[in-house]
């Protein structure tokens, strides 16, 4: 049997590549986890995998078609996406690569499109019963109001808009953008929650990490904490249809009144999720598990609280590099 794993866009994702090495080998020494990148050179988690090619950028016409070949030469069994931009993309062309062999870990392209969309993603929190931040009207603006686009990530684009002064017309003539609640800091912990989804789309881990320094998007400080987002999830989103793997869940949370505000959700591995994993949520485990060997994968919930990571920059040397 074939138990190979590709991991897309690696990028700078050294720790899940290490991850599911070391939970890989112990099914199978002789298996591989590949990784691919637009620039794998520049990579560092290209250079710790145990092999990798270059692609296309995820726009490129051929983008699907060559990471087919690429798994089909590496003899790849399961497909790890890492980037909102590859998720629709791979789960429109899921069926080209089920054909082949090959399994990518991506949910369904309905359940993609209410994630990549903000003023979806609201919709399906308050249908859940999970809170989400009000909205404001542009024509009547109370302050202080946050302003961010419903497709964006990373920050980008985003407002905090203390008083009228602060507005521009650009806030208003931008139709991605939207007007909401401001969520204020001192009052609220943000909050990355790592859940797992087997292949029916049921619940099957919940692991709340509290995001207390976050640098270029993803969290270099952060604890894991089980509070009340925990049971809040497990009854209101014990089953979500065509969500599977791991689903990176954001909440903010007020420990005073325990309000919890739904935010966003990125049908993926998160830049956290080595805190979830070393807290011993071992989702690459429950992959391997699920897909490779056909075992059901029962609830978890004996993971490591108050757990706290800190992170620090670290080096990967290349020889005989020429750029």
């Amino acid at each position: 049997m074939n138990y190979n794993i590709l991991i897309t866009s690696a990028g700078q994702r050294v720790s899940l590549v290490r991850a599911f090495q070391k939970e890989l080998k112990l099914f199978d020494q002789n298996a591989k986890v590949y990784t691919v990148d637009f620039n794998p050179t520049l990579a560092p988690a290209c250079h710790v995998s145990d092999g990798y090619r270059i692609v296309k950028k995820v726009t490129d016409s051929n983008y699907i078609q060559d990471l087919i070949a690429i798994c089909k030469e590496l003899k790849v069994k399961l497909l790890i996406p890492t980037i909102d931009t590859e998720l629709l993309v791979l789960a429109k062309h899921k069926h080209l690569f089920l054909e082949q062999g090959i399994i990518p870990i991506v949910s369904s392209n309905e359940f993609i499109t209410i994630c990549r969309d903000k003023r979806i993603t609201n919709d399906f929190f308050l249908q859940n019963n999970i809170d989400v931040p009000r909205a404001i009207d542009k024509e009547k603006p109370t302050f202080p109001l946050y302003i961010k686009p419903y497709d964006g990530s990373l920050s980008f684009d985003t407002f905090l808009i203390k008083s009228a002064s602060d507005l521009r017309p650009y806030h208003f003539e931008n139709e991605k953008l939207m007007f909401m609640e401001y969520i204020d800091h001192d009052n609220y912990d943000e909050y990355t929650v790592d859940t797992y989804y087997d292949k029916n789309g049921l619940l099957k881990s919940i692991v709340p990490r509290k995001r207390i320094t976050v640098r270029a998007g993803e969290v270099s400080k952060g604890v894991t904490q089980r509070n009340e987002i925990v049971a809040c999830i497990k009854e209101n989103l014990h089953h979500i249809e065509g969500a599977i793997g791991c689903l990176t869940m954001q909440f903010f949370f007020n420990p005073i009144n325990k309000r919890i505000i739904g935010i966003e959700i990125n049908p993926r591995f998160g830049g956290g999720y080595p805190l979830s994993y070393l807290a011993g949520a071992n989702y690459p485990k429950f992959l391997i598990e699920e897909y490779l060997l056909g075992e059901e994968i029962d609830f978890f919930d004996n993971w490591e609280d108050n757990l706290l990571m800190l992170r620090y920059d670290d080096e990967i040397l290349v020889r005989n590099y020429i750029g």
